[in-house]
């Protein structure tokens, strides 16, 4: 395409459009992408660019894995949709007979939905109504830590941290209390809560949107033991981790816990179609079973177990399986982190260099008292510059991190670090 086009294709998303997460006053013009193949993005004018962050989290294999195409192709050409109140098709069932396959142990029931801020909604919803069911309504109150985030929607927000996303809708919010990521203030908080505690959730081991921070094996187990302790349920949002993030193929099997209920979507179908599913132990879906049709579970979307999206979803498993797609992010994660070990050594504007299987972060030291947080102006500028070397990253405030596809070679692995090293050497231009 000529630039006169690629131009043009710019203006018209300027005039028609609306970006998520995207300040149009002063953001730079959006990247015109042609196509993508692994973990490349080819733009209109012919560059490419790799895809280091797997597009927000969610391309899992790469782009355009040939198995996942197939499985769309021949999936829409049979049966492309039919509601799901009310009939079955073999994609649905296949999936959930598959996932529940290699989840952990003890969810037996997968209910879907078409993305991660759906999935957690559909949990919420899920442990709230067992509690009335059950003759506690009392039980109200979500139990999450300081800088969660599980979706946009009015129940994730609610049980997200509203600084910096949500303040103009906490007064709308339920109520819900938020603590730091250490055993004894959960212990507190669930004393105090008592019998109006519904339930916990979390990101098991990685809490992405505040900045890729990372918890250990022992607090998420110590995590486990208190809601055991006190009678409540563990949801465990895996939207993120999920399908191998952190070198296993979900976060709690690699801290060898099970959740009450788990929460999947994004690499759910390895990035490629919008599906979620939320996954519940036998004890939620009899609290539903009456003779009464208002104890239902009044929960649905058009979407719902989608046949395409259900086809390509069991099409990614299967190929987590044969590629050993969790394996494959853990090494790349490896290569990335001891290139910017090495790269970085005692460099002082570097704080908190981390890895957690595939996903790879650290902290900057913003120079000249810029402002650290997720509305860092670091972040625009990192962002540039990394584009300018042929590298897709959106770090989260002054948080530099690198999550890529299992596509992703030993060679873009490099360079992912190598202009990783350039941006921090760049921090230290503007100082």
């Amino acid at each position: 395409m000529t630039n006169e086009r690629q131009g043009d294709l710019v203006a018209r998303d300027r005039a028609h459009l609306w970006h998520p997460y995207t300040q149009h006053a002063t953001e730079a013009a959006p990247l015109p992408v042609a196509s993508a193949s692994g973990s490349i993005l080819r733009l209109e004018d012919g560059r490419e660019v790799i895809d280091a962050i797997s597009s927000w989290w969610a391309t899992l294999h790469g782009h355009g894995h040939p198995q996942l195409v197939a499985a769309m192709r021949n999936q829409v050409e049979t049966l492309d949709h039919v509601l799901f109140a009310g009939t079955t098709h073999e994609p649905a069932v296949a999936l959930a007979e598959g996932l529940l396959e290699v989840v952990p142990a003890g969810l037996t029931r997968v209910f879907y939905s078409d993305n991660g801020s759906t999935a957690v909604e559909v949990a919420l919803k899920m442990v709230r109504q067992t509690w009335c069911h059950s003759g506690e309504p009392q039980r109200r109150i979500f139990l999450c830590l300081d800088g969660a985030y599980h979706g946009d929607t009015f129940g994730s927000m609610a049980v997200g941290d509203p600084d910096p996303f949500f303040l103009p809708f906490e007064p709308m919010l339920f109520e819900a209390r938020r603590v730091p990521a250490q055993a004894e203030a959960i212990h507190q908080a669930l004393e105090e809560l008592g019998d109006r505690c519904a339930g916990v959730i979390f990101e098991p081991l990685v809490q992405g949107a505040a900045g890729m921070q990372m918890q250990t094996v022992a607090f998420v187990q110590e995590l486990r033991e208190q809601c055991d302790r006190f009678g409540i349920p563990l949801i465990a949002d895996e939207v993120m981790t999920g399908f191998g993030r952190t070198g296993s193929l979900f976060a709690c099997g690699k801290a060898e816990i099970s959740p009450d209920i788990l929460c999947l979507a994004k690499g759910l179908t390895g990035g490629s179609f919008p599906l979620s599913a939320t996954l519940t132990s036998e004890r939620f879906f009899n609290a539903f079973l009456s003779e009464d049709r208002t104890r239902a579970f009044f929960h649905g979307h058009t979407f719902t177990a989608n046949p395409i999206g259900c086809a390509v979803g069991l099409a990614s498993l299967e190929v987590c399986r044969r590629e050993d797609t969790p394996g494959r992010l853990e090494n790349i994660g490896s290569t990335i982190h001891a290139s910017l070990a090495r790269g970085l050594a005692n460099n002082p504007r570097v704080e908190n260099l981390r890895r957690m299987g595939g996903i790879a972060a650290m902290d900057l030291v913003p120079p000249g008292g810029m402002e650290r947080g997720y509305l860092s102006s670091l972040q625009p500028a990192l962002r540039a510059a990394a584009l300018e070397r042929g590298v897709l990253l959106r770090p989260l405030g002054n948080v530099l991190y690198a999550l890529p596809p299992a596509s992703t070679t030993v060679d873009q692995c490099e360079r992912i670090a190598e202009v990783m090293i350039e941006l921090v050497a760049l921090c230290d231009e503007k100082a």
